[in-house]
């Protein structure tokens, strides 16, 4: 069963270049709330070494020299790209799961005249339609789909389409030997530094790995990557969102924090981060809740944990989501804590009715 993985390329510093053509050519980089971090860049920006999460503020000198246009996150504009995207995607396969606000699974088997042939007309529409372009990654499984994907976009030689499905193995292995390990879906820098650390360094080392080892020495999640990357299907596609309760994004801090701004600029984060995953399901929320936590195992520093939540007119409006977590943020923040954790819960979920994007000024940080 052919599977294809399609992503955008720089999704959002393309939809700004797109809307905005005088920054076609040009170093674009898309910054978090509050113009914080790096979260997105155009191919310029990283030909130059910008790094994603970067603080913008430490690279204030470095765009200065290279000219570098600093832009505020338009979520409304991505929102709208992506939903034209995945309603063009749609019409290739009846079994479609949007992975994200910019890749999206699609099930090409039976696909005419060939699946290699639709993942090429895939690649032509969305470009021709929206002006996007994508890569396309067709495999047996998700796993293989996506390192597909991978290789269409950082091999020049596959024109943006990887058939990776149609090689020999030994073809298919020589490109999983190119590949780091920490490239493969799921994998990452911490695991990659484990896997290294026991001789596994490419993706080919990955695929031959006993499961049995990879499961005892990690998870039966990269177990699960093992046996995908030997065509074994354990990741089925998804038609749709399944009927969700509550969406949460949350995380642990690197260090523990006490003020009050850097907190504020991690809850806008994850605020943002859900309302995407909201939008992608076509969801409106009625209840925004935000907790803070301690360290419970530093019995030498206070102890806190406090939550609390706000009900809304139901919506996916990123900024009243995230105008609604400071709100609660502020009620909830006490001095004198040392923070380890906070998050956003979305709760009261409904179906939600798609909107139409309406233009409006975005506000250019040139330097």
């Amino acid at each position: 069963m052919p599977i294809a993985l399609i992503d955008c390329n720089n999704f959002y510093a393309s939809c700004e270049q797109l809307f905005q053509p005088v920054l076609l050519g040009k170093p674009v980089v898309v910054l978090s709330n509050n113009d914080g971090c790096v979260v997105a860049r155009s191919a310029e920006a990283r030909a130059l070494g910008i790094p994603m999460a970067a603080p913008w503020h430490t690279l204030k000198d470095l765009a200065r020299r290279h000219c570098v246009v600093a832009l505020s996150s338009n979520y409304a504009l991505y929102g709208d790209m992506s939903a034209r995207v995945m309603r063009i995607l749609s019409q290739f396969s009846p079994l479609q799961e949007v992975y994200s606000i910019d890749e999206c699974f699609l099930d090409l088997a039976g696909a005419q005249p060939s699946p290699t042939a639709c993942g090429r007309a895939i690649h032509t529409e969305i470009k021709r339609l929206t002006g996007l372009a994508v890569g396309v990654g067709l495999g047996t499984t998700k796993t293989l789909a996506k390192f597909a994907n991978h290789c269409a976009k950082k091999r020049l030689e596959f024109g943006g389409v990887c058939p990776l499905f149609e090689m020999s193995t030994v073809e298919a292995d020589r490109l999983l030997a190119w590949a780091p390990v920490r490239d493969i879906w799921g994998v990452g820098i911490r695991l990659a530094t484990r896997l290294e650390s026991m001789g596994i360094r490419t993706a080919l080392d990955l695929k031959r790995a006993a499961p049995s080892r990879i499961r005892a020495a990690f998870s039966v999640t990269l177990e699960r990557t093992v046996r995908e990357l030997n065509g074994e299907v354990c990741l089925g596609l998804m038609a749709g969102p399944g009927a969700r309760k509550q969406i949460l994004s949350s995380r642990s801090f690197g260090q523990l924090i006490s003020d009050l701004p850097p907190l504020e600029e991690a809850v806008v984060s994850y605020a943002t981060r859900a309302a995407e995953k909201l939008r992608q399901q076509g969801l409106l929320t009625g209840n925004i809740g935000v907790f803070l936590r301690t360290n419970p195992f530093r019995t030498d520093l206070p102890q806190e944990d406090r939550s609390l939540s706000l009900t809304l007119h139901p919506t996916d409006d990123t900024r009243i989501i995230a105008q609604a977590a400071l709100k609660t943020l502020r009620e909830i923040y006490r001095p004198g804590f040392a923070y380890q954790k906070a998050g956003v819960l979305l709760a009261d979920l409904v179906l939600g009715v798609c909107r139409t994007f309406r233009p409006h000024h975005v506000k250019i940080a040139a330097l």
